[in-house]
């Protein structure tokens, strides 16, 4: 009974692994690290060096004294220190990467579907045309068949009584 149990616990995982959000999933995991790879480099290479212009490249070293006397870096540092500029950074790289997720990923996505959709939409509005004019000369020929058989039946009357 125990290797049923595996072998249905196995399978369900195997199952599991294969369904497609999953593996969507660790797509995404993986070029989200590849990309953060990216944006850091952005940040770096160009942001940093702007900044710089008008201070220092290393927005790490941005900070303001709480209590002091501020004195050292690191562990050796007394007072109390407010990094903000290591928040500054921060903050930039997530502008950074929401900026380029949302205007080449998202919005060119959205404008996809939207242009889909709207073929969809137009698709059906033309079949529904064909249908309703289908249906107009269907009702033309069935009252031309009904004025067609009351002519008809006007001239058997008249007829009919000469036999």
């Amino acid at each position: 009974m125990s290797e049923k149990k595996e072998s249905g616990v196995w399978q369900g995982f195997k199952a599991f692994l294969m369904r497609g959000n999953v593996v969507d999933l660790a797509v995404a995991v993986v070029i989200g690290a590849a990309f953060t790879n990216i944006v850091n480099s952005v940040v770096k290479g160009v942001i940093n060096p702007l900044v710089g212009a008008f201070g220092t490249q290393n927005l790490d070293s941005y900070s303001s004294c709480l209590k002091g006397p501020c004195e050292g870096t690191g562990d050796a540092a007394t007072g109390v220190r407010i990094l903000w500029g290591s928040v500054l950074g921060s903050t930039l790289q997530f502008l950074i990467t929401a900026a380029v997720v949302y205007f080449l990923m998202v919005l060119p996505m959205a404008k996809y579907l939207a242009r889909l959709e709207a073929r969809r939409k137009a698709k059906e509005g033309t079949q529904e045309v064909i249908e309703v004019s289908e249906l107009e000369v269907l009702k033309e020929i069935r009252d031309a068949l009904v004025s067609q058989r009351g002519s008809d039946v006007s001239q058997r009357g008249s007829g009919h009584g000469e036999r």
